[in-house]
């Protein structure tokens, strides 16, 4: 897309943020996005609620506070009964709602696959934007949710999962990054962005790349649901993943001790990731500290950014 050249204008399509930010007044500006994706799991309120922390999850990664979403459908409604889309609907508004988010209409299509998401729009200051292209050399590396959730989805349509790690995957998926995302604006931190679609490694691409720097990062830091390893092992990988490794590997040097399956989970396609948070070294304690005191369930110190070519990445076991 063509840039915009509009000066209230602070967060375009320039460095593939996660949502576009419009300044209204010195002390408010806009942060819009919208999201949606297909059935991951055979629940339909489950659905609706990843669904909806997925589309959420963009304006908190901005430092953002959604206040107002849209629904997006598309719905097979000459094959599968409403009951069913009045289930995605309420799963994705008592998320909202969770949220504190007003939803409050939207549109729906007749399509042979079912869709849902959220356009969704929140408020920010201005000079409280979080980034994904601002990290500076020696930021500590944050993850906030375990990897996986591509292995798990796959592994549910080809029935081979078990329900116990399929509810651990339902709730990270679930889980709002609003909690990851107040101890970020707490501490103060560089840069932020959250993991979904591109996998880990594409999104610390993108912030590294937009940072100017490279990172580097360790497998043995990173947290992955616990089954995710063997279910890899057995081949249960989405196409999606092995299409993001493909591309990581133009850009990432991987040890020799870090397998082929180990690469795949680092490239495995998220929905509702958590964030991934670039802090300042005098800040990651800070930071550690405040997101233990919010209660998010998982978080992990994976690397750090580092003076190299911009978006190279250097993976060790």
């Amino acid at each position: 897309m063509p840039p915009v050249d509009d000066p209230n204008l602070l967060v375009g399509t320039g460095t593939s943020d996660d949502a576009a930010v419009y300044r209204l007044t010195p002390d408010t500006a806009l942060v819009q996005t919208v999201d949606y994706i297909t059935p991951l799991v055979d629940d339909p309120f489950q659905f609706g609620q990843i669904a909806a922390a997925n589309a959420l999850s963009d304006v908190y990664a901005m430092g953002g506070t959604p206040l107002l979403a849209l629904n997006i459908v598309g719905f097979p409604a000459a094959t599968l009964p409403l009951s069913v889309l009045q289930e995605i609907l309420r799963g994705g508004r008592e998320k909202a709602e969770e949220a504190g988010v007003r939803v409050i209409g939207g549109h729906s299509i007749d399509d042979p696959e079912p869709k849902y998401g959220l356009a969704v729009t929140g408020f920010v200051h201005p000079e409280r934007v979080l980034r994904n292209c601002t990290a500076r050399p020696g930021d500590h590396l944050v993850l906030t949710k375990p990897l996986g959730m591509g292995v798990v989805a796959t592994a549910i349509k080809r029935d081979c999962a078990a329900r116990e790690l399929i509810d651990r995957a339902v709730g990270v998926m679930c889980t709002l990054n609003r909690a990851a995302a107040s101890a970020a604006l707490e501490v103060g931190v560089d840069a932020c962005t959250d993991v979904t679609g591109f996998g880990l490694l594409g999104h610390l691409h993108e912030l590294a790349a937009g940072s100017g720097l490279g990172a580097e990062i360790a497998f043995h830091r990173v947290p992955v649901l616990a089954e995710v390893p063997a279910l890899v092992a057995q081949d249960v990988v989405p196409g999606g993943s092995r299409r993001n490794l493909q591309f990581a590997e133009e850009f990432t040097q991987f040890d020799a001790a870090v397998d082929a399956a180990q690469r795949l989970i680092l490239a495995d396609a998220q929905t509702s990731g958590g964030l991934l948070i670039a802090v300042a070294p005098e800040r990651h304690a800070a930071l550690l500290d405040a997101l233990h005191a919010r209660r998010v369930p998982v978080f992990a110190d994976i690397g750090t950014v580092a003076a190299a070519d911009p978006g190279r990445i250097t993976v060790h076991a």
